[in-house]
C-alpha cells in the first residue's frame, strides 16, 4: 500500500514542477510568456504562451494587450480576433476517474435457456504535466471612450483586474 502511494505523491510532485511562469516576455522560441508583432500603426497581434489550463494563459495575453495599448498611447483596445490552442483538461496532474458498468443477457440455445449479469468498476489515475498552451489576441487600439461593444476593453480597468497575476 505505500508503494503506490509514494509513486502517486512522486507524480503529483512531477506535475507541479510544470506551472505557468510570471508574466513576462517569451525567453526565447518555444518558451514561455508574451510577444507581440505590430501590424499596422493602431494594430497588434498578441501571443502568450504558458501551460495548463488555457484561462489563466489567455488572461495573461488580454494582460499584455493592455499594458501594450497603454504603452502606445492609446486607452483601449479591441480584440478582433482570438486564437486559443489548448485542451479542457490541459492542466493535467492527479484526476482520478471511476466508471461502473452493468450488463445482462438471456436467450436459448438448443432446447436449454440461459441468463446471466455482471458488474464491473473501473479506476482510472491520469499522472500527467499540464500541456503546453497558447493564446493569440489580434487588437485594434484607440483612444477615447471604449465603445460599446463586447470585445472592447479599457486597457486601465484590464491591467487593474489582471495585473495581481503571473
Amino acid at each position: 500500500m505505500i508503494r503506490p502511494l509514494m509513486i502517486a505523491a512522486s507524480a503529483l510532485s512531477l506535475a507541479a514542477c510544470a506551472s505557468l511562469a510570471p508574466y513576462g516576455p517569451q525567453a526565447g522560441p518555444g518558451g514561455q510568456g508574451y510577444a507581440e508583432q505590430r501590424i499596422e500603426s493602431d494594430r497588434y497581434r498578441v501571443t502568450y504562451n504558458g501551460v495548463g489550463a488555457p484561462g489563466p494563459v489567455a488572461d495573461l495575453a488580454l494582460l499584455r494587450a493592455a499594458d501594450l495599448t497603454l504603452e502606445q498611447g492609446y486607452d483601449w483596445f479591441e480584440v478582433t480576433q482570438r486564437y486559443v490552442d489548448g485542451r479542457p483538461d490541459s492542466a493535467g496532474g492527479f484526476r482520478p476517474s471511476v466508471s461502473v458498468g452493468y450488463g445482462s443477457t438471456s436467450g436459448r440455445y438448443g432446447g436449454y435457456r440461459y441468463s446471466g449479469s455482471s458488474t464491473g468498476v473501473g479506476v482510472g489515475l491520469n499522472f500527467s504535466g499540464p500541456s503546453p498552451t497558447s493564446t493569440m489576441l489580434e487588437v485594434r487600439m484607440g483612444s477615447g471612450p471604449v465603445p460599446d461593444r463586447g470585445e472592447a476593453y479599457d486597457a486601465r480597468e484590464v491591467r487593474s483586474a489582471l495585473s495581481g497575476r503571473g
